[in-house]
């Protein structure tokens, strides 16, 4: 009796739907209308979920399975906004969001009552003060000359808009963040999918990126086109150029924006074809060894008029950049600057493996790029970038400290624009108009009003990064060194980021006097010729 009982409520949900519809149909309820139809509909949906052969779920518990759907549909907002500690990052938390949405509004990004973070924790890391602070910079100063040996060097902030392509991310959100570039006079990363309209029409500084796919400068078979590269590159706007050799997300992997995906606007700035898969390959065909990839940049250098020419890179194996640096020693060819992706980074879709498995996080890369040019001696000839979950002053901070001249953020200038990391950005369905194509939805982006959030954020962030840098007793960010950056490592000992980690000294990779084993071995491993080991 029991167990028909315990069978019959599987379909409790159905059953009180058909008697209730039966009950109001014989007048015995008085319902309206309305809500007779809806008896009636869900009274349907429960035959046709006995019926279906697709979700065991739903012939077991027909009307009321639907419920599991439903909460799987709203867990992500309801955990973000309900459930999620301030600290939780997730893969931001509460708090790096809220300060950034407070900074583009304007405000100072204060919070009252102390500190939210556990500062016993293992790992929590903080900026040592000085007992004689310093007077606190203009933040305009905080610049660094890129592509000094160039004949159009470029000032760069120290603080700019990392890689997001237009495809990715929707046309207003392009014309906000580079209006806001415009206004602040800070940099702006294409990404890979070519110099939009959009970028265009708003005046902003440009790094143009060039991938393996060649958009923007592309032959019809997908090939370098010298001359469509010059007539872009040439353009007073675009101030330098930067070779993706990989991205944090999805190292190594390449891409494909579905041909439904392609719209004309997409199908004209990036130079591919209507109806087509557009294809980004996971290698470059350019080149294929250290040596070609150097002159490689000798020739954009020389189209783009002089322009400061880089690449960046997820770093992976040791001795792919390391090829690469012997490279620049064999050939005397340095391009103008590095910049490190880390694999926390990502603003769009990526296979679950590569997101969570493949790549070195940022500051592990960082250190191995840093290291090799100090190590070959060439680190003075060379800037170096750094991207990957930076959205506060400390965050740019601890980089510069450990060898960053400079630092690119993407997320945290989506939330600028009003990213709520909704997490949808792969469905074009963004719920704000930031990482979609849908024209509807994107209109609800009113441009001059995130430009200016775009420009406060950038505006807000390096004069937070001046007063940390004034209580240090600095007046620079070129001034921040690792042993001004410090870090728990147990409940009971800190360390500077000088004792942490190994920093080689100038030249030590070529005179032979380098101890530090991982990077000998690489080293040995390494090769101009190829990028195997």
């Amino acid at each position: 009796m029991l167990g028909a009982l315990l069978q019959l409520g599987r379909y409790g949900a159905m059953v009180l739907c058909l008697a209730l519809l039966a009950i109001a149909i014989s007048g015995g309820l008085p319902l309206i209308g309305a809500a007779i139809w809806i008896l009636a509909a869900l009274c349907l949906l429960g035959l046709y979920d006995l019926l279906q052969r697709r979700h065991a779920l739903l012939r077991n518990y027909p009307v009321i399975g639907h419920v599991r759907w439903i909460a799987e549909l709203l867990r992500p907002q309801i955990r973000q906004y309900l459930v999620e500690a301030d600290e939780e990052a997730a893969p931001f938390s509460r708090s790096q969001r809220s300060l950034v949405y407070e900074r583009a509004k304007g405000e100072p990004g204060e919070h009252p009552f102390g500190t939210l973070l556990n500062v016993y924790r293992d790992g929590y890391e903080f900026i040592g003060h000085s007992a004689y602070p310093a007077k606190a910079a203009d933040p305009e100063a905080f610049r660094i000359t890129i592509g000094e040996q160039c004949a159009k060097p470029y000032s760069a902030s120290v603080f700019n808009i990392s890689a997001m392509s237009f495809g990715a991310i929707s046309a207003n959100a392009i014309r906000a963040l580079n209006a806001g570039a415009k206004r602040g006079n800070f940099g702006h990363d294409t990404g890979e999918g070519s110099i939009s309209p959009y970028h265009l029409e708003m005046g902003g500084d440009i790094v143009w990126e060039i991938a393996s796919g060649y958009f923007g400068c592309r032959t019809e078979d997908g090939r370098f086109d010298p001359d469509r590269f010059a007539a872009q590159a040439n353009l007073d706007q675009v101030k330098m150029i930067e070779i993706k050799l990989s991205q944090g997300a999805k190292p190594g992997h390449g891409g494909v924006l579905p041909a439904a995906k392609v719209t004309p606007e997409i199908a004209r700035t990036r130079g591919v074809p209507m109806g087509q898969d557009c294809i980004s390959p996971a290698r470059h065909s350019a080149f294929s060894t250290p040596i070609e990839m150097m002159e490689f940049i000798t020739r954009l250098r020389a189209l783009s008029g002089g322009k400061p020419v880089g690449f960046k890179l997820c770093i992976g194996h040791p001795w792919d950049f390391m090829g690469i640096v012997k490279a620049m020693l064999e050939t005397g060819v340095t391009p103008d600057f590095v910049v490190v992706d880390g694999a926390e980074g990502g603003t769009g879709a990526a296979p679950t493996e590569f997101s969570d498995h493949i790549g070195a996080p940022m500051r592990e890369g960082l250190l191995l790029v840093h290291n090799t040019l100090v190590g070959a001696g060439l680190r003075d000839r060379v800037k170096v970038g750094v991207a990957g979950k930076i959205v506060s002053a400390f965050d740019i901070a601890s980089v510069l400290a450990i060898g960053a001249d400079w630092a690119n953020a993407a997320r945290g200038f989506m939330f600028a624009v009003g990213c709520v990391q909704s997490v949808r950005c792969n469905t074009n369905r963004c719920p704000t108009g930031v990482a979609t194509q849908d024209k509807l939805r994107q209109s609800a982006l009113v441009v001059p009003d995130k430009a200016e959030r775009v420009y406060n954020f950038h505006r807000l962030t390096l004069r937070a990064l001046s007063d940390m840098l004034a209580a240090a007793g600095l007046e620079h960010p070129d001034q921040l060194k690792p042993h001004h950056l410090v870090r728990r490592v147990s409940a009971t000992e800190i360390r500077q980021f000088s004792e942490l980690h190994t920093f080689l000294r100038p030249g030590q990779l070529i005179d032979g006097t380098c101890e530090a084993g991982f990077y000998t071995q690489n080293w040995a491993r390494a090769s101009a010729s190829t990028f195997a080991a």
